[in-house]
């Protein structure tokens, strides 16, 4: 292979990412057709020492609506085969349904790989991986990368390649996850006959939802919007976190006079809702909903989270629905794997959810699905119906900050890693009166400000990825987090190689 190509940068944590097309000033590609051949030839090889047991490999192959996916398909399953392994190409697909081409007993897939960039820019493109243990870790990446940089041998004879419309099945799993979850007294066939329920794709793989899910159980789904795949995202970013396409959804709800709106990221392993007034339901809100939802079935059970989540919802989950509520790190396969590990140890978890909206669990493999996320929350949905209530009224308690912000601050150091755990590790000695750090906290420096002024918490972690400290602050009062900011601000001028003018735009 090149040698000029740079296979660790390609890695982003537990998958791989890149630049898949010219289009963007400064953004040079390197994920090109060569690369993902080799990835593919990666792969396989990356298998067969996994998986040496087994005679005869097979993969499924599926994409989002990207730009590049058909080429960049073509090139990984051209890998794949030609290091004597079998595929299933899988079209358009989400990242959930190809997790579940390795659990599914009428098929004999041993890995599922779904190519997506999940919300970033039309430019990217990357590789998710999954066998039937669930998604590939960090240290499993970093594994494939080595073996991509190596030359690898094609085996004698290429591997066959199958056409399989997998998410028809998955759909098909979801809609009968949906009648065997509601109770008596709801119509199982069409359990959702008589609700309006639309549908935002974006314009990525999640256009499925509304006619093989929804329309069989009986919702009326039209005035859902953006459901065919376009790789422009011509609409909005496909991301429940992102205001436009949120905002998008909740205008759609009210314009439609829908009873429930749903939107999903590009390759549907996050979503979000909104509820009939048109008011989203993302974040912390999902968060508790779901909590509410898990928790009145498995009493007493922990919730975890990652490390942004609010104090009222801290108080939702254990003093309102006496559930164990465990903040981590941020990352879906951090609070995925310790929500794993808490259950290896004896503590019953049941949920494992960002704020981001990837939500795990353990009924489903604990794979982030946001689709498997929605139809949890049909079938409430459908089985509140019977007593007169909305899914909104089971949060109707959660306490809500008065502000929220979140200020992104740019380290000006190569080596930002090791800056910006100083940082973090100095500011515990600089705190502010009335300023308490939290005692159980995962990652970064979490602080109570208890002024009345203030009123609120601030948490100062390293981002994952990026040469950047993200600052989250909420406050119960007016203009707390513009007073905990300043002094933030205050104590981070200290630091030659922080950038924190991004402080100036909003005090």
């Amino acid at each position: 292979m090149n040698p000029q190509v740079n296979w660790k940068k390609l890695q982003n944590g537990s998958d791989i990412r890149g630049v898949a097309m010219e289009g963007v000033k400064g953004e040079l590609v390197n994920l090109s057709v060569p690369v993902v051949e080799q990835l593919g030839r990666a792969y396989a090889q990356w298998l067969k020492q996994k998986l040496a047991q087994r005679d005869q490999l097979a993969v499924a192959v599926g994409m989002d609506s990207r730009l590049t996916g058909p080429t960049l398909k073509k090139a990984f399953i051209d890998g794949v085969t030609n290091m004597g392994v079998d595929v299933y190409d899988c079209g358009v697909a989400s990242t959930p349904a190809m997790f579940m081409t390795t659990v599914d007993k009428v098929y004999s897939i041993d890995a599922g790989v779904m190519l997506t960039a999940s919300h970033l820019p039309f430019n990217r493109n990357g590789l998710k991986f999954f066998t039937s243990e669930g998604g590939a870790n960090k240290s499993d990446i970093s594994e494939i990368i080595e073996l991509a940089a190596q030359e690898l041998t094609d085996a004698s004879n290429k591997g066959k390649v199958n056409e399989l419309d997998y998410i028809s099945i998955y759909a098909k799993g979801l809609v009968q996850a949906i009648r065997d979850g509601v109770k008596e007294g709801v119509n199982k066939t069409q359990p959702l006959k008589g609700l309006k329920i639309i549908v935002d794709a974006g314009n990525g793989a999640g256009g499925f939802f509304a006619e093989k899910v929804l329309a069989e159980l009986g919702a009326d789904t039209s005035g859902s919007q953006f459901l065919d795949p376009d790789g422009h995202f011509p609409n909005h970013v496909p991301n429940p976190e992102d205001e436009e396409a949120m905002a998008s959804i909740c205008e759609a709800v009210k314009r439609e006079k829908a009873d429930l709106g749903i939107i999903f990221d590009t390759d549907v392993d996050r979503s979000a809702i909104v509820d009939k007034n048109g008011n989203p339901i993302n974040r912390n809100e999902l968060i508790a909903l779901i909590s509410a939802v898990i928790l009145e079935e498995h009493p007493g059970s922990t919730v975890v989270t990652d490390s942004i989540t609010s104090d009222g919802l801290a108080w939702f989950i254990q003093d309102h629905l006496k559930g164990v509520h465990k903040r981590f790190k941020r990352g879906y396969k951090n609070v995925i794997n310790e929500s794993l590990r808490l259950n290896e140890i004896g503590e019953e978890s049941w949920l494992a959810i960002e704020t981001s909206g990837h939500a795990a669990l353990k009924e489903n493999y604990f794979l982030d699905d946001g689709a498997f996320l929605v139809a949890k929350l049909l079938i409430k949905l459908a089985n509140l119906r019977i007593e007169n209530q909305e899914l909104s009224q089971l949060i109707d308690i959660l306490p809500k900050p008065k502000e929220s912000k979140e200020f992104r601050v740019n380290i000006k150091t190569e080596d930002f890693v090791s800056y910006g755990n100083t940082v973090i590790s100095e500011l515990e000695n600089a705190l502010s009166d009335g300023w308490v750090k939290v005692p159980e906290n995962y990652e970064g420096i979490r602080v109570q400000c208890k002024s009345e002024e203030e009123d609120g918490w601030f948490l100062v972690r390293l981002s994952l990825h990026d040469p950047v400290i993200p600052i989250n602050i909420e406050s119960n009062v007016t203009g707390g987090v513009d007073r905990i900011a300043s002094k933030l601000q205050g104590i981070l001028k200290g630091f030659s190689n922080l950038d924190v003018s991004v402080f100036n735009k909003s005090l």
